[in-house]
């Protein structure tokens, strides 16, 4: 099973730089997008023999995921049900007989980290939901969670300490996550691997240099990984600050 992940940063944007190129290329199972920036009707995207499921944030341009998926699921819920964070469009669960799937838009604490108090909520009731959910099946986390893990994570990790996605709170926040039971589907494979980024700035010549962060990810549960069989970022795909991320199951 074939699963891709892709912050496009504004899809209408993407739409205009390929996005249904890659689409049609990637050939996926699932197909989950972040940051959509849109409300329903602004955009219709022609997905043959995929079910659509969109959730919009409340304010207009900002925000959003959508999934796009060949097996009709069993159920489809919005949000990670939290009164205090489901008003952002920033997650769907998908549900399918193996496992379910939950596509999220981690909250930005932003640069002057005004928004990490509620980053870190968000965190908190993104665990729990998470956990509760696995009590009845296995589960894949994917999506833009807006952290560099690692040092092997980004490329200036010493002048990046404290930053926006590489505090110490943000990093710990993953770190609990992985302690409950979940997996980095991409370290699990390449434990050691460096200089493979999903996000680079929009200033002149970083991408180029490869000045990036990996911070779009596949979380899955441990009963899950032995099924891993591949998982990686599609570096050279343009379209968006970030690069789609992919993930294949054995199931």
């Amino acid at each position: 099973m074939k699963l891709v992940s892709w912050n496009v940063n504004g899809i209408r944007a993407c739409a205009r730089k390929g996005f249904l190129d890659f689409f049609q290329e990637a050939d996926a199972d699932v197909f989950c997008i972040q940051e959509t920036k849109l409300q329903e009707g602004q955009i219709s995207l022609e997905m043959g023999g995929y079910h659509q499921f969109w959730n919009y944030a409340e304010k207009k341009g900002y925000s959003g995921t959508a999934v796009f998926t060949r097996q009709e699921p069993i159920s489809v819920k919005y949000g990670i049900q939290s009164a205090e964070h489901d008003h952002e469009g920033r997650a769907i669960t998908i549900e399918f007989d193996q496992f379910y799937l939950i596509n999220v838009y981690t909250p930005n604490s932003q640069r002057d980290l005004a928004r990490l108090g509620y980053r870190l909520s968000w965190e908190d009731k993104l665990r729990d939901y998470m956990l509760e959910l696995e009590k009845d099946k296995p589960v894949v986390l994917t999506g833009d969670l807006n952290v560099a893990h690692n040092d092997h994570d980004l490329k200036n990790p010493k002048s990046n300490r404290g930053n926006s996605g590489f505090t110490d709170e943000e990093r710990g926040k993953m770190t609990q996550l992985l302690n409950s039971g979940f997996v980095d589907s991409f370290r699990y494979l390449y434990p050691d691997a460096r200089d493979v980024y999903t996000w680079w700035s929009y200033m002149s010549k970083v991408r180029e240099r490869n000045i990036g962060w990996r911070i779009d990810y596949f979380i899955v549960s441990e009963k899950l990984a032995p099924a891993i069989h591949q998982a990686g970022a599609e570096c050279f795909v343009m379209g968006s600050d970030h690069c789609p991320v992919t993930l294949e199951l054995d199931i």
